[in-house]
């Protein structure tokens, strides 16, 4: 039995930086509004027709095989985590196999949005444990501000998500007291729908409804969510898949060195900071810069946060999250 352990990363976002003020431009509100309800900003939107969910996931990717120390040839299999797929099929692992120039490794893709990362990086810690494989690239990438309502209508969602991508290489590790300890994942479908995109889809409309419809009033194609019904949620769920980690390796909150959130909102990061009692200095939060980058926002802060020396040899570190599905889970890790 093996531990995986996380040995390069690295993470993309376009240099096209949106302001609240920019916002303010194009709906109506303003960049107090924003921050006293989200913490955000700013964000990054792509200029279209230079990044795609998979080329900003290839970028990350490059960036996390180098400091990994190995050849793209070492890599055994592919999880991209994304709500965002250039196609609606094949899913982009494919393509990164396809732009990275790799031999034909297997590709999966994981759709579970705001948690879609941390599933990511259990599924692939199982892989490797069971020895099935030595070199996982694990890429979470979204591409959010082609598909937002950027009107007064939409302001509740579309101030709050930004375009970018993550990206580690998780590792065969022979002992056993290091890397990822645990993981622990769950899902609620009954509130399927309190935060969600509706269309296009099978189930409901397709895209050939839509444009036959052609009703300006159609908000099912653009995302939706019950903003306090969601944060009520996210605040229980996340303090729970936390403990339920720490407890499952015998340890506390104040073992903690640094814990990582999805970055779905600086309030709910707050929230979880104060009921943990955790430091500034153990919380590591970057929404304030890029806004909710769904399947990103984890790859992309751990990334920052270890560039910035916050992330050394030893420490406890704890990766959570929580988002549409509902879906939940935490990573627990021995740096």
């Amino acid at each position: 039995m093996y531990n995986s352990k996380i040995t390069g990363l690295g993470y993309y976002v376009p240099d096209n930086v949106v302001t609240n003020d920019a916002l303010s431009e194009l709906m109506d509100t303003d960049d107090e509004w924003i921050q006293e309800r989200t913490g955000i900003k700013e964000r990054r939107h792509v200029v279209r027709g230079e990044d795609t969910t998979t080329t900003m996931g290839v970028k990350a990717a490059k960036i996390a095989i180098e400091r990994a120390g190995i050849n793209k040839d070492d890599i055994d299999f592919i999880v991209f985590a994304t709500l965002s797929p250039d196609y609606y099929f094949p899913g982009p692992g494919v393509l990164v196999q396809r732009d990275l120039g790799l031999k034909t490794v297997g590709a999966v893709d994981i759709r579970n949005q705001c948690s879609g990362f941390v599933y990511a990086v259990s599924l692939a810690d199982q892989y490797i444990k069971s020895g099935m494989y030595k070199n996982i690239l694990v890429i979470g990438s979204e591409l959010h501000s082609g598909g937002l309502d950027m009107t007064t209508r939409g302001r509740g969602v579309s101030v709050i998500f930004g375009d970018g991508a993550g990206a580690a290489i998780l590792s065969r590790e022979e002992d056993n007291s290091k890397g990822i300890l645990s993981t622990h994942l769950h899902s609620e479908g009954q509130h399927a729908e309190e935060l969600s995109l509706i269309a296009p889809g099978m189930g409901k409309r397709w895209v050939t409804d839509i444009i036959e419809d052609n009703d300006p009033d159609d908000e099912s194609y653009f995302p939706y969510m019950n903003g306090q019904f969601v944060f009520k949620n996210a605040v229980v769920r996340f303090s729970e898949v936390i403990m339920e980690g720490l407890g499952a390796n015998n340890l506390k909150p104040e073992d903690i060195d640094l814990l990582v959130p999805h970055q779905a909102n600086l309030r709910i990061s707050q929230f979880i900071q104060r009921k943990f009692r955790l430091g500034d200095d153990q919380v590591y939060n970057n929404i304030m810069k890029y806004g909710n980058t769904t399947a990103a926002s984890i790859p992309i802060a751990l990334t920052e946060a270890w560039e910035e020396g916050k992330v050394k040899e030893g420490d406890l570190v704890v990766l959570a999250a929580f988002g549409s599905g509902f879906t939940w889970g935490s990573v627990i890790i021995r740096w």
